[in-house]
């Protein structure tokens, strides 16, 4: 398995969870949760490209 596709995976996910609870009155915990898998999701692509 390529190595940075893991945490872009993971990265997916739980953007997607955050993206979901957005509309919740738990949107400060929301935005969080999809800056986190953000963040998951640049790294990952980062190592991805990186070792090509």
């Amino acid at each position: 398995m390529r190595e940075g596709l893991m945490p872009t995976i993971l990265g997916t996910v739980v953007s997607a969870s955050g993206a979901a609870f957005l509309g919740s009155r738990y949107k400060l915990i929301a935005t969080g949760v999809l800056g986190f898998g953000l963040a998951h999701i640049v790294l990952g692509a980062i190592d991805l490209i990186e070792h090509r």
